[in-house]
């Protein structure tokens, strides 16, 4: 193709560029257009693959027929089928009446499959017999269908590596692959990067009515050197950031190094699936809350059996045993008699603090004999223990609550609440 009928083709699909091998893929999309053979556009995403199947569309004896583009990453798994190809009324669930599929509505036309490694292989088969033989069944069909398309396939993975791993058939990929177009990356533009970056900027010039940007020498610099993993499109999309967020008309290298990623791999997408070595694993969160469940446990059981201790000093009548053995009801029980008993150890106190106290000592309440009723009431007297200790805390702290709340293990409110009840002078 001479360089009149190129810069021809470049103006019609508003094509910037005159890198050698951009023109070569234009080059090959046009000598392939004319034939039925199958293509293979490979590149990396943001690329512009899109163009090339539209240029051999558009310059075919199919021209006047349907074209239709088809992202095969976009349609789940479970309906591809159904979409490419067709189905019966009632052959799952929601086939409410029939459906031709691309390929059948597609008939004579083009079909161009976006993104073509990302289908499952189950589908790949169909696609196959399609395309040596141009027939398939529809989903849930028994009849034998035929469809004369043109199939023009695209993908940005690499199709040999996903063969040898067994994700896409051998077969499948050398019929696809009869004539394969390469577009090259933005990388490897350089003398189109500054052309594409006045397109761009014109372009949001004119639909936004705002003043076009330009670059300075120094930010000329450093988008040459770039590396642009998301290719032409990223550079638009930077491009049309700037045109409406930057305040300087004129994009300077410190104005332009705001908006480009420093950080390639912050371009990228998280790898999903198997993980290799130094990527994290969360089998240390799922130790830590497994080891936090089985001690929440063992609270559990330990409250349960101090319950059960206190029910066992209770008739099932809702009577209690005084400390001389006369049997009385709940609400005339001691109060100071049984608070020993459900006070926690101190390996038992739960992390709320609110009604914690420091254990003098573990009480279990037990029968207590008449001559040493009166001196043991006495010692059992957790209240004035409890206002002793605040007062001995207050008075060696100079009346700080903060501190002496520390030194007793409580919270400040609850120092608070404690000298309000006892009427402390502080």
């Amino acid at each position: 193709m001479n360089a009149t009928d190129l810069q021809k083709i470049k103006q019609r699909y508003n094509i910037v560029g005159n890198c050698d091998k951009l023109n070569r893929a234009l080059d090959v999309a046009m000598q392939v257009a004319p034939t039925d053979l199958s293509v293979l556009i490979i590149g990396e995403s943001g690329v512009g693959k899109e163009i090339i199947p539209r240029i051999i569309h558009d310059n075919s004896p199919r021209k006047r027929e349907k074209y239709f583009a088809i992202n095969c990453g976009s349609i789940p798994e479970g309906t591809i089928d159904s979409e490419l190809f067709g189905h019966e009324k009632g052959s799952f669930t929601g086939a409410v009446g029939e459906s031709e599929g691309y390929f059948g509505v597609a008939n004579k036309g083009t079909i161009f499959l976006d993104e073509v490694g990302e289908l499952p292989l189950a589908t790949q088969a169909r696609l196959l017999r399609v395309l040596e033989t141009g027939e398939y069944i529809r989903v849930g069909g028994q009849k034998i269908m035929k469809t004369d398309v043109r199939i023009v396939a695209a993908t940005n993975v690499n199709m040999r590596k996903a063969v040898s791993e067994g994700r896409f058939r051998e077969d499948l990929y050398y019929r696809l692959n009869t004539i394969p177009i390469q577009m090259p990356p933005l990388r490897d533009r350089a003398e189109d990067i500054l052309l594409l970056f006045r397109l761009f900027a014109m372009q949001m010039a004119e639909k936004y009515n705002l003043p076009k940007i330009t670059l300075a020498d120094d930010a000329k610099q450093i988008m040459l050197k770039y590396k642009w993993p998301g290719n032409v499109r990223q550079l638009k999309n930077i491009t049309e950031q700037m045109s409406v967020l930057s305040k300087e008309r004129e994009i300077s290298a410190q104005v332009l190094l705001g908006f480009i990623p420093q950080d390639q791999e912050s371009t990228q997408l998280t790898t999903l699936g198997k993980q290799t070595s130094g990527q994290h694993s969360y089998e240390s969160e799922r130790d830590l809350l497994y080891k936090i469940l089985y001690e929440l446990r063992g609270n559990v059981s330990n409250l349960r059996r101090e319950l059960n201790e206190l029910k066992e000093k209770f008739n099932l009548n809702g009577e209690a045993k005084s400390i001389d053995g006369t049997p009385r009801s709940l609400e005339q029980a001691d109060t100071h008699a049984i608070v020993p008993a459900i006070i926690p150890t101190r390996q038992q106190q739960t992390v709320d603090d609110e009604d914690r106290m420091p254990v003098v000592q573990d009480a279990v309440a037990e029968e207590i004999s008449e001559p040493e009723k009166k001196a043991e009431q006495e010692s059992l007297n957790l209240e004035n223990q409890y206002r002793h200790m605040l007062e001995k805390a207050l008075e060696k702290n100079g009346g700080n609550r903060r501190k002496a709340a520390q030194e007793l293990g409580i919270s400040e409110r609850t120092l608070f609440r404690r000298i309000k009840q006892y009427g402390l002078d502080v």
